[in-house]
């Protein structure tokens, strides 16, 4: 925050607004010298709540020497087996993805992914996921729980480092369809069954 003048100081703590299209438009024009685009400035602002100071505060510390060496991660896709199908209430399921090492640098030991928000679907907040090197990627795998009562439910999760607690890279959306008449927990065990047979079948 040393490059940061008394002007500016001054001029984000005179912003009210809570428009979070009118936020990400003041974060760009306050912070017009590093050239910030719309989706880093969103990703600042989410962080933080959409709260225009702290973000502004996050920026300079993820610029700093320090911060560059903290992990980066990009969601490759979703690989849930069965994704988009609903389940029924109170049923066991897992949810998947690909995610890469974005960055030039090794991810530490003690990396996992952390429930950070939104409806919590069963016992599970943290999964542990392996140190990956640069351009590496990974499943991970989350096994979790459907809410009692139908309708649409949303998780958020994100890779956090557990000695520092520091979060990273992208955020991770769980959204499920709760229904009587859900198939999702049906097909991934078939699939797992069909998986299995296969393998007995290699073995032999």
């Amino acid at each position: 925050m040393d490059n940061v003048d008394q002007h500016l100081i001054h001029q984000f703590s005179c912003l009210g607004t809570t428009d979070r299209d009118d936020l990400v438009k003041q974060l760009q024009k306050l912070l017009a010298g590093s050239q910030l685009n719309e989706t880093t400035a969103e990703f600042f602002l989410d962080m933080n709540n959409w709260n225009l100071q702290a973000a502004i505060c996050s920026y300079f510390d993820f610029e700093s020497p320090i911060q560059n060496k903290f992990p980066c991660m990009m969601l490759v896709c979703d690989s849930t087996i069965g994704e988009g199908e609903s389940i029924p209430p109170l049923t066991k399921f897992r949810k998947s993805w690909h995610v890469q090492n974005s960055g030039t640098e090794a991810w530490p030991d003690g990396i996992c992914l952390q429930y950070i928000g939104g409806v919590q679907m069963g016992a599970c907040t943290r999964v542990p996921v392996p140190s990956l090197g640069p351009a590496e990627i990974t499943e991970v795998n989350v096994d979790l729980q459907s809410p009692p009562n139908c309708g649409t439910f949303q998780s958020k999760w994100r890779m956090m480092v557990k000695s520092t607690e520091i979060f990273f890279g992208n955020v991770i959306w769980i959204t499920i369809t709760v229904s009587e008449s859900g198939t999702l927990a049906i097909t991934q065990q078939l699939h797992q069954l069909s998986t299995s047979s296969s393998n007995d079948a290699k073995m032999c």
